[in-house]
């Protein structure tokens, strides 16, 4: 039976999709948190504490927990385990991608040197310190541009500047989220930097894919229907299948596969996130992870497998009944927070639930919680998902759903 170390952060959405997935199958689960486990002592061999935070240190406790109790392979469930994941395999001789790989996928500046260096569409970029003067810097920026934290995900922090007064704005408002004592702990030395690149125009795309050798499996691609043109770059609707002609499909899955092999990405999940546009597709952003919050729960393959149970099978060598995804259409809606506040009360979930096409509403955020919307925030309220014969069906459901729920937000 393959023992399987699953890295698994806190303050993820997807542990239990995950442990439900390793339960269909005949492997053995290691849960690798941030926290020490309680059943650490009464269950020994299953439970580990890992320093996620510093991969060098988390590696090492790693190796040593599998001189007692053997891994066969560790599969990162977030971004916050990726680094980890790839160093500790290394160093076990497990399967895994090359550790400087991982470390372009967690660090925007050095994606887009890897991505410019290895020919795929990259627009102008620019490091910058935080310390500088932003006046200054505003002088030799092109426009529109886009700025972002090297380090964080999910579009926190992300902001597009039309010219040099926007940009002085959105600088100092990003200088101020890394310096809050959580977020620069978060980043580390990254939180003292960040990245200025020329802003992308087009429709956005996200792939979903499996690296075998480096070959790519797409396994789904999600149209974004909703236009994210800035100032800030929340994300709020996936659909599959996308509705995309299948050239333009196949050339987002060829230069996604480009930009894997660009980044040195080998073996594993690979979550793309691209633009489209006369000129191409364009790579935003490339993580060696499956796709983030609870959006992975659009997607069933064959006769019923997660995309966790596929990704499972494919890190134990397990065979893999097939590749395609459940017929019919799927969609999420990330629900976004509209203002700043507490969480007092939620209303509409039963009518929104009652939709045609609508399968659940599931709200994250517990009542009583603040609430913090983009590019500041680094959570949602909550998401909503549907199904149905066709796409432009299922983002219907999706709309109508949101436009009845009611969030009251002191």
């Amino acid at each position: 039976m393959p023992r399987v170390l699953l890295l698994i952060p806190s303050a993820t959405y997807r542990a239990p999709d995950f442990m439900e997935a390793a339960g269909k199958l005949d492997v053995q689960v290691v849960v690798g948190s941030d926290q020490r486990q309680a059943l650490e002592a009464i269950v020994p061999g299953r439970t580990l504490a890992v320093d996620m935070a510093h991969p060098e240190r988390g590696a090492e406790q790693i190796a040593a927990f599998a001189g007692r109790f053997p891994l066969d392979t560790i599969v990162p469930v977030d971004d916050g385990g990726t680094l980890v994941a790839a160093l500790a395999a290394e160093r076990l001789g497990l399967p895994h991608n090359p550790f400087p790989a991982v470390q372009a996928t967690r660090d925007k500046y050095r994606l887009r040197q890897r991505l410019a260096e290895g020919g795929v569409p990259s627009p102008p970029y620019r490091l910058v310190d935080l310390d500088d003067e932003p006046a200054r810097l505003a002088i030799d920026l092109f426009y529109p541009c886009v700025l972002k934290p090297l380090a964080l995900s999910g579009s926190r922090g992300v902001m597009r500047a039309n010219n040099a007064d926007e940009f002085v704005a959105a600088f100092a408002r990003l200088r101020a989220l890394l310096a809050q004592p959580d977020v620069a702990a978060e980043c580390g030395p990254a939180a003292r930097q960040a990245l200025v690149e020329g802003y992308i125009p087009g429709e956005e795309v996200a792939l979903e894919g499996l690296l075998s050798d480096g070959r790519l499996q797409v396994l789904a691609l999600f149209d974004k229907p909703d236009p994210l043109v800035g100032p800030f770059f929340e994300e709020t609707i996936y659909v599959t299948p996308s509705r995309l002609p299948h050239e333009r499909q196949a050339q987002i899955a060829v230069t996604s596969e480009r930009a894997a092999r660009a980044l040195g990405l080998r073996d594993g999940a690979l979550h793309a996130e691209l633009r489209l546009n006369e000129q191409g597709a364009w790579p935003v952003d490339i993580a060696a992870r499956s796709i983030g919050g609870l959006c992975s729960r659009t997607l069933t393959f064959g006769t019923g497998m997660s995309l966790e149970e596929l990704i499972l099978r494919h890190a134990t060598g397990a065979p893999i009944p097939s590749f395609d995804r459940e017929g019919g259409a799927s969609g999420v809606m990330m629900i976004p927070i509209p203002a700043r506040g507490v969480l007092r009360e939620v209303e509409g979930i039963a009518e929104a639930e009652a939709v045609p096409g609508i399968v659940s509403v599931t709200i994250s955020i517990h009542r009583g919680q603040e609430v913090v919307p983009l590019p500041e925030g680094s959570e949602y309220l909550g998401f909503i998902f549907a199904k149905g014969q066709e796409t432009a069906r299922v983002e219907a459901a999706l709309r109508q759903a949101q436009a009845l729920l009611r969030f009251a937000i002191d």
